[in-house]
């Protein structure tokens, strides 16, 4: 990808996520990302199109922590559990920035959050074999991230799940 056009979805989701929606305006986006307004225009003719481009971000790196979490070694449960905290990288940023879409009525920032959540879960049930307990423990994962995301945004250094979390969660997993 674009370092420019990077550097404007950092900006957008930032933006989003300190400021809201609402501040997120072209000219606000430029000024973060360091580019002209002219500049941020040729990559993102409009800020749905802007928009749009930040729910595409979020779908490929949601998809290629779908990939590592198919692939660990620990499990896709405990994989999901382990990763479940906002810690700032560009796959927090774009989930928070197009929440806050989601909240102002982007109909792509809907169906992208749609989107991960269904491929998370589709790769717990898939690793897990219950649909049931995928859901628990996607569910819990997610109270985890959300517990997690206030926190970072009040300062709070995030604490990892510890082992009696991922053995409760061994348990929801351990089906018959």
């Amino acid at each position: 990808m674009n370092q420019v056009r990077d550097r404007i979805l950092d900006a957008f989701a930032e933006l989003l996520s300190l400021e809201g929606e609402r501040h997120a305006t072209l000219e606000a986006v430029a000024r973060v990302a360091g580019v002209s307004k002219g500049g941020l225009l040729y990559h993102f003719p409009s800020k749905d199109r802007l928009a749009d481009g930040l729910c595409e971000r979020l779908t490929e790196l949601a998809a290629a922590d779908v990939r590592l979490m198919r692939a660990a070694p620990e499990g896709a449960a405990r994989y999901y559990i382990r990763t479940s905290y906002y810690a700032g990288t560009p796959l927090d940023r774009a989930i928070v920035g197009v929440a806050r879409l989601q909240q102002a009525g982007f109909t792509a920032a809907q169906q992208a959050a749609r989107k991960i959540s269904a491929d998370w879960l589709s790769a717990l049930v898939d690793a897990i074999g219950d649909e049931s307990a995928a859901r628990a423990v996607k569910l819990v994962g997610d109270g985890l991230y959300y517990n997690a995301l206030f926190g970072a945004l009040e300062g709070q250094q995030h604490t990892p799940p510890d082992d009696a979390l991922l053995a409760v969660v061994d348990r929801i997993t351990a089906i018959d």
